[in-house]
This record gives structure tokens, sequence and C-alpha cells, in this order.
């Protein structure tokens, strides 16, 4: 899809398409979804997702709120990382998966028809759980997805502009050609954040970007996260909650419901509110019992 379409223009930054303004979808949720300072970006609305017959997750629905940190917190298997996929999409390259629902951004449901999943991911960018430079330079690796979209001009500037909103530029300013891999684990995260940024997004998603990492780059990582808010919308799916209530407005508790008649396993929204809510007020026993470590 070119993106100077209209479809393109509905989904870019902070510009929804007419007569759904932020402040009117921001009104057809529950109090307590999204900080009342910040507008709506995303909206996840009844979203289950199945990979054959088996459902991951089931009916979801919250909002995230534009230019804040949203945390998702829950046991493994209860489908936070496949949540998370869910918003740009990525789950159309699993074979068998199906998502249903919606899920809005910028006004404009992505799963609409005629919406391209690749603009899609373009404008919502994703940083995985283990680091994954490309065998290229640093350089290269940051210049990369602007070659693809075909930019040829200014990418000196753009590389350096990247690096330096990932807190790189001035570790690796005097190497740039050499390989991504030469870099340390917390180098490589924020270089792939780099390569994230320099298609110019509005929204990025981490998956447990610092499970893999020291405490001092995962440190790192979070101050560079607490930064980014001020430009970007960030959704993070993260199993510590230290991190969760360090950086995040906003944390989303996950747990698994059991079927034991059909044994089957399902992820669910339990409840979602301001960070600091969650951790000192829960209003669901099982939100305070996986919080305080009773189970999970």
């Amino acid at each position: 899809m070119d993106h100077r379409t209209a479809m393109a223009r509905d989904l870019d930054h902070g510009q929804p398409p007419d007569g759904a303004p932020d402040e009117q979808a921001a009104q057809q949720h529950a109090p307590g979804t999204e900080p009342a300072h910040h507008a709506v970006h995303i909206s996840i609305d009844q979203v289950s997702v199945r990979y054959g017959a088996f459902t991951a997750v089931r009916d979801v629905c919250f909002d995230v709120p534009r230019n804040a940190i949203t945390a998702l917190i829950g046991p493994s298997g209860c489908g936070k990382s496949t949540l998370l996929r869910t918003i740009n999409r990525m789950n159309d390259l699993v074979p068998g998966a199906t998502t249903t629902g919606a899920v809005t951004y910028n006004g404009e449901d992505i799963y609409a028809e005629g919406v391209d999943p690749v603009e899609v991911r373009r404008r919502i960018g994703m940083v995985f759980q283990k680091p994954n430079p490309f065998p290229k330079s640093i350089y290269d690796n940051v210049a990369f997805g602007p070659r693809l979209n075909g930019r040829k001009r200014d990418l000196d500037d753009l590389v350096e502009h990247s690096l330096r909103r990932a807190a790189l530029w001035d570790e690796v300013k005097d190497k740039l050609a050499q390989s991504g891999l030469s870099l340390s684990g917390g180098q490589q995260q924020r270089l792939c954040i780099a390569r994230a940024i320099a298609v110019d997004p509005d929204v990025i998603l981490m998956d447990e970007p610092c499970s893999a990492l020291d405490p001092i780059a995962t440190l790192r990582i979070e101050e560079l996260m607490k930064d980014m808010a001020s430009e970007y919308t960030i959704v993070i799916v993260t199993h510590n909650m230290q991190q969760a209530a360090r950086v995040s407005d906003l944390t989303a508790f996950f747990t698994v419901d059991m079927d034991n008649e059909r044994q089957e396993r399902t992820g669910v929204l339990v409840e979602i509110d301001d960070t600091d809510t969650i951790f000192t007020n829960a209003s669901d026993p099982r939100t305070e019992a996986y919080i305080t470590g009773r189970f999970g």
C-alpha cells in the first residue's frame, strides 16, 4: 500500500479519521482504561487469537494511551506476547493463527479489509526478547528499513539521529562499519531499538526486551524507554514486576483460565489500571496474589 493513500493517512501519526477523534474513542471505554491526561492511541476490542483449534487469548478489551508506557504482566502462557503481536499483525506470519475482534490504531481498524500489514508494522515497530541485529554493519542495521522503504538521501543524518534516540551514538560513532553482532547484548538491544526508530514509527512494542540482559544493561534500556515515551507510545511485555512498576504508566494483568472439562488453558485479561493502583490497590484478588508472589 502506498503510504500516501487515504488509508495510510488515516493510520498516520495522531490523525484519526473524521468522526472518530481521540476524545470520542476514550469515551467509549470504561473508566480506568487509560490515564486521564493521555488520549487513546490504540483500542483493543474483543480480541481473541487462536492457533488452529487452540484459543491462546480470549475477548481482550483495553485502550493503549498515547505517549505512555503500558506493561502487560502475568504468568507464562497467559497470552501476553500473543496479544502484543496482534497490535502490529505479527501473528499474520504464524501458520494457523487467526485473530478476531478489532484493533483500532488512530481510529482505523488495522484488521479491516484493504489495510496493508507491512504498512502497519512500519508504523508500529517491534523489539524482540532476544537482541537480533542483522549480520551487517552497525550503520547498515539502522539504514536497512529506510532503504527498504526507498529512502536514499540524508541516511547519515538519519542513522545518527536514530542511534542518538537509542542512547547508543556516543558508544558506536567511531565504529559504524563494524558488525552489529560485535556489540554487547545491551548495545545490540539498543541497536535494535535504533533500527525500529529509523523507519519513523509512533508506536513501539517490546516483548521482554531485557530478559536476556544483565542488570546494568537492563537499567539502560529502562531509562531509554522512559525517555522515549515523550515521542512514542510503548507497550511492553515483562515478567519482571519491579520493571513494570518502575517504567510503566499503565499495567494490564493477564492470567490463565483453565477449562477442566476440555483440558484447555486460555489467556484472559483480569484488569488494567494505572500502575500505582495495580501494585498498591488492585481490584481483583488474582492480581494481588500474582504481584505478591502467591502464584505465578
